[in-house]
């Protein structure tokens, strides 16, 4: 059955998405849309309950900021088939590894404007206020589990670089996988992963970016692209450069190729790290990542050690 509800929702977020930001009258949504004024009321106070920016005028309705909406329908094709949307989930990780094991695509991506339990490595918590650009990718790669770790250095490489494009900013990746402006905490990533014989069966990807959110103190040393810019930025951009320029880093992957890249991006080799696992806390000079995306450190005493995986600090 066709939810008739849910259309004329979307319908009338369309029109005022269309509008750009210019007001639109009730009485002309209205005849849009074939419902009463009091139907368009209705719609639009529900629309606003989920977390839509849209100003109610006398003479009309407006979207504040349509550029930075993460709606479907905002995106061009191929993305706008790929992306699920959600006022608000527990997890998008959770959320897209359900719409895995359900079949979700090759690059399908869930984006919601809040998390209420967002996490991050050895599961620490990841306060993911509104405002933020919070989102996971769903992959199917080709490939045995000891291979898929290059996806999430290609990922933080990708994003990086388009950050750092379109706002002619500095941003460092930090092994393995968060990116740093001016050593403060900007993004970060986690990706898990499910098999089925000798192949992964889908590897989904968690990124969080703080965008137009103000970090709060439990956020250590974190900062915001509105906070460092002084001004709103759009996530629908970041997000649609974001998965442009990713789609063509795995095109045809490359495993050392994406390691020297990304070694060229870091401002982790060279640099004194704490890195923090489970169950131990090593100590050292980063002085190389390897083949693998192992961080090698040296510790006091000249010795190597190969990490595999851990929180790193920087001294």
């Amino acid at each position: 059955m066709v939810n008739n509800k849910k259309n004329k929702k979307e319908s009338i977020l369309d029109f005022l998405y269309k509008a750009g930001g210019d007001t639109i009258s009730g009485v002309r949504i209205s005849e849009m849309t074939g419902i009463s004024r009091v139907a368009v009321w209705k719609h639009i106070n529900a629309l606003k309950k989920d977390g839509i920016p849209i100003h109610s005028r006398p003479n009309g309705y407006a979207l504040s900021d349509p550029e930075d909406l993460l709606l479907p329908f905002c995106f061009d094709p191929p993305f706008r088939d790929k992306i699920t949307h959600f006022p608000e989930v527990e997890t998008t990780m959770d959320t897209a590894k359900a719409l895995a094991r359900k079949g979700a695509s090759h690059l399908s991506c869930v984006v919601a404007e809040h998390q209420t339990k967002g996490r991050g490595r050895l599961n620490r918590e990841w306060i993911s206020s509104k405002g933020g650009l919070w989102f996971t990718l769903v992959l199917r790669p080709l490939l045995p589990p000891h291979l898929v770790y290059i996806y999430t250095f290609a990922a933080s490489l990708s994003l990086s670089r388009i950050l750092n494009k379109l706002f002619n900013l500095d941003i460092s990746v930090k092994w393995p996988n968060d990116l740093l402006l001016g050593g403060q905490k900007l993004a970060g990533m986690l990706s898990e992963m499910e098999t089925q014989g000798d192949m992964v069966q889908f590897l989904i990807i968690g990124i969080g970016i703080n965008a137009n959110n103000s970090p709060v103190n439990k956020e250590f040393n974190a900062v915001s692209l509105k906070n460092i810019l002084k001004k709103k930025v759009s996530r629908k951009q970041i997000l649609t450069a974001f998965l442009s320029e990713f789609q063509d880093k795995i095109q045809d992957i490359n495993c050392p190729d994406i390691i020297d890249q990304w070694k060229e991006q870091t401002s982790t080799i060279g640099r004194q790290v704490r890195i923090e696992t489970f169950d131990k806390i090593y100590e050292g000079k980063a002085v190389d990542v390897d083949e693998t995306g192992a961080l090698i450190i040296e510790d006091d005493h000249k010795k190597l050690k190969k990490i595999i995986y851990g929180d790193c600090f920087h001294a």
